[in-house]
């Protein structure tokens, strides 16, 4: 299955394991999964690492290169991604997010969160 990780869980992924649910850990660590990481995720790392928030203390770069090193792919914005976002219902507030439905919709991945506002999109977001 591919898996499209959200920002939170990949930075739990990186420097925050005990964090993780078991059932995130149990889809992480199946290798049948293919593992997926978004570009707007790293944007998002390096706006709030760059502002010194509390939680995006992880150097976005570093970031990036110890999830290629680890197998992940990396999953590219496209037009067709940001097109995709006037699509979805108002239901989360956070255009990072939002973002990551639409690209999880359009490409037909599901997308791991552990925040239950996504969840609320249905469909390829999977609340873990």
């Amino acid at each position: 299955m591919r898996l499209l990780l959200d920002t939170h869980l990949l930075l739990w992924v990186a420097s925050d394991r005990e964090r993780l649910s078991p059932a995130a850990v149990a889809l992480i660590e199946d290798e049948q999964n293919i593992l997926s990481f978004s570009t707007i995720s790293l944007l998002e790392v390096a706006i709030k690492y760059s502002l010194g928030r509390p939680h995006f203390q992880v150097d976005p770069s570093i970031l990036r290169r110890g999830l290629l090193d680890n197998g992940y792919v990396e999953l590219p914005v496209s037009g067709e991604h940001a097109v995709a976002v006037a699509s979805l219902p108002p239901i989360h507030k956070d255009p990072f997010d939002r973002l990551l439905v639409a690209q999880a919709k359009v490409e037909g991945i599901a997308l791991l969160s552990s925040d239950a506002a996504m969840a609320d999109y249905g469909g390829v977001v999977r609340r873990v």
